[in-house]
C-alpha cells in the first residue's frame, strides 16, 4: 500500500469519526491533522478553516501529492504567506517561495485560498451579563469567565462560565467560593486557574452598599469544573492590582488599592505550598498599572495612578522587578500614564496610554536589552483597555468601544511592529458604549471580546452579556 492509499483510508476513517461525534459543524482542520499525523507518524498543524468537506478533500489530496513529489516535506500556505511544516532540509519557521510550495500535480486554483478580510462577527452571549470580570484561555482551548459585577447596585458575582470556540456557545461551570469583581486570574503551569483578591459588595436594606476588598484566593480545576480555596494574601487588594506568572511558576501580585490606601507592596504565591510570602515593595505606590513578564524573567511595571492626598496623579514612571533578588529598580519614564501593554515577538514591550498633559495618546517601546524607551507611531484610541498580541506579530488595541453620547464602531486599532504604524481595525460590532470587557486570544487566532457595561449611570440594564469575535484575516 502506498502513502497516498494509506492517507485516503485514514482520511475516510477520520471523516467517519467526525460524523459519529455529531459535531455542530464540520471540522476539517482537526480531521486533516488526525489523518496526516497517522499517515506520517507526526502531528501536523493545518492553519486554514474551510466551509465544506468537498473543498477540504481536494486540498488534502493535493497536499499529499505534494508530499510524494518533494520526498516527504509537507508544504502548506499559511495565512497569506507560504510556510513549511516539517522537511528535514528546511529550517523550522523558514519561509518558502510560492514556487516551492506549489505541487506539480495540483491545480493552483484548487489549492490556494485568497486573502481573507478582517472582520467582527457576533457569537453566543454569556449566560450572565457581567463587567469587571476575568477571562482565561484554558489548555483545552475553551475560555473561563469568572466573577465580575452586575445588577442595580453592581453586586459582585460568584458565577463562572465556559466559552467553546467550536460551537460559539457558553455553558455554566462551578461557582467560585466567594463572589468577587475586579480580581485577577492567572493560568498556572498545572492547568489550574488562580483567582485572587478583588471586592465583594454588600447591599443593605436601605439601599446603601459598601465594598469590601478581599485577600482571599481560590483555584479552578478544569478537569472537575470546581473551585477550592487556597492561601490568602497578606494584604487585601482590589481595583487595579496586577498578577504575573513568573518563569519559576510563582505568581507576583503587586500594587492596587486596599482598605482605602494605594499600595506599593508585592507578594508571591507558591502553587506548590498554596501560600503567600511578601517580597520587595515597588518604589512608588500605584494601581491601574501594567505588568509584563520579560524574556529575561524580570517584570516590567509601567504607569498607573496614585491618588494619595486627594489629587489626581497619573504616573509616568516604570520599574523592574527581579525575582532573583526580590527587589525593584527604576526603568525610565513615559510621556503619560500607561493603560495597557503587550510583549512583542522580539521581546520588546509596547505600552499605550494617555499623554500628560492631555489630550492625546502615546505609544512607546521598551527594549529590555538596552533598557531604553522609543516612541512608535500615534494611536488614535483613548482609554485603551486591552492589547492583544496576534499570531502574526501585530497587536490589536481595543479601547472604550464608542462613547456614551456617540456610540460608534471605530475604537479598535492594529499596531504593526514591522512599520511602527497604526491602522483602524474597526470597532466591535455593537454600536454602543462598552467598558469593563475582556479580550482573549483564541487558539485559531481570533480574539473574543465579551461583556462589559454600556453606561455606568443607567442601572441594571447596562450590564452586557453579548460577545463578538475579531478575525484579523489573512493579509491583503
Amino acid at each position: 500500500m502506498n502513502d497516498f492509499d494509506l492517507f485516503e483510508r485514514r482520511l475516510a476513517a477520520a471523516l467517519r469519526s467526525d460524523a459519529d461525534q455529531s459535531t455542530a459543524r464540520f471540522e476539517p482542520q482537526r480531521v486533516a491533522g488526525a489523518a496526516i499525523a497517522g499517515a506520517h507518524g507526526r502531528a501536523v498543524r493545518i492553519p486554514w478553516r474551510f466551509s465544506t468537506p468537498t473543498m477540504f478533500t481536494r486540498l488534502a489530496a493535493a497536499a499529499v501529492i505534494g508530499v510524494l513529489v518533494v520526498g516527504g516535506a509537507f508544504l502548506l500556505g499559511q495565512r497569506g504567506q507560504p510556510a513549511v511544516v516539517g522537511g528535514p532540509s528546511q529550517t523550522p519557521g523558514a519561509s518558502a517561495s510560492p514556487s516551492e510550495t506549489a505541487s506539480p500535480s495540483a491545480s493552483p486554483s484548487r489549492s490556494v485560498v485568497g486573502p481573507r478580510a478582517a472582520s467582527w462577527t457576533p457569537t453566543g452571549s454569556m449566560v450572565t451579563p457581567r463587567a469587571d470580570f476575568t477571562a482565561t484561555l484554558l489548555p483545552d482551548g475553551k475560555v473561563l469567565v469568572a466573577g465580575g459585577q452586575n445588577g442595580s447596585q453592581g453586586q459582585a458575582l460568584a458565577s463562572a462560565e465556559l466559552y467553546d470556540p467550536a460551537s460559539g456557545s457558553w455553558t455554566a461551570t462551578g461557582s467560585m467560593v466567594a463572589a468577587r469583581g475586579s480580581h485577577t486570574a492567572t493560568l498556572l503551569p498545572d492547568g489550574k486557574v488562580l483567582v485572587v483578591g478583588g471586592f465583594t459588595r454588600t447591599t443593605y436594606p436601605n439601599g446603601s452598599s459598601t465594598d469590601q476588598p478581599l485577600a482571599s484566593a481560590e483555584l479552578y480545576d478544569p478537569g472537575t469544573g470546581t473551585w477550592t480555596a487556597t492561601g490568602s494574601m497578606g494584604t487585601p487588594r482590589y481595583l487595579g492590582f496586577t498578577a504575573t506568572l513568573l518563569a519559576n511558576g510563582k505568581v507576583l501580585v503587586a500594587g492596587g488599592t486596599g482598605n482605602g490606601h494605594i499600595l506599593a507592596s508585592a507578594e508571591l504565591y507558591d502553587p506548590v505550598t498554596g501560600s503567600w510570602t511578601a517580597t520587595g515593595n515597588m518604589g512608588t505606590p500605584r494601581y491601574d498599572h501594567t505588568a509584563t513578564l520579560l524574556p529575561n524573567g524580570k517584570v516590567l511595571v509601567t504607569g498607573g495612578a496614585d491618588h494619595r492626598g486627594g489629587g489626581c496623579c497619573y504616573l509616568t514612571s516604570a520599574e523592574l522587578y527581579d525575582p532573583a533578588s526580590g527587589s525593584w529598580t527604576a526603568a525610565g519614564t513615559l510621556p503619560g500614564g500607561g493603560n495597557t501593554a503587550a510583549r512583542l515577538h522580539d521581546g520588546k514591550v509596547l505600552v499605550v496610554g494617555d499623554l500628560i498633559p492631555g489630550p492625546g495618546t502615546f505609544a512607546e517601546l521598551y527594549d529590555p536589552g538596552g533598557r531604553t524607551w522609543t516612541t512608535t507611531g500615534s494611536p488614535v484610541t483613548t482609554w485603551a483597555v486591552t492589547a492583544t498580541l496576534l499570531p502574526d506579530g501585530r497587536v490589536l488595541l481595543t479601547g472604550l468601544i464608542g462613547t456614551i453620547s456617540q456610540p460608534d464602531r471605530t475604537s479598535a486599532e492594529l499596531y504593526d511592529p514591522a512599520s511602527g504604524s497604526w491602522l483602524a481595525a474597526g470597532g466591535n460590532g455593537t454600536p454602543r458604549y462598552r467598558n469593563g470587557f475582556t479580550a482573549t486570544l483564541l487558539p485559531d487566532g481570533r480574539v473574543l471580546v465579551a461583556g462589559g457595561f454600556s453606561d455606568p449611570q443607567c442601572g441594571a440594564g447596562c450590564w452586557l452579556a453579548s460577545a463578538e469575535l475579531y478575525d484579523p484575516g489573512s493579509g491583503q
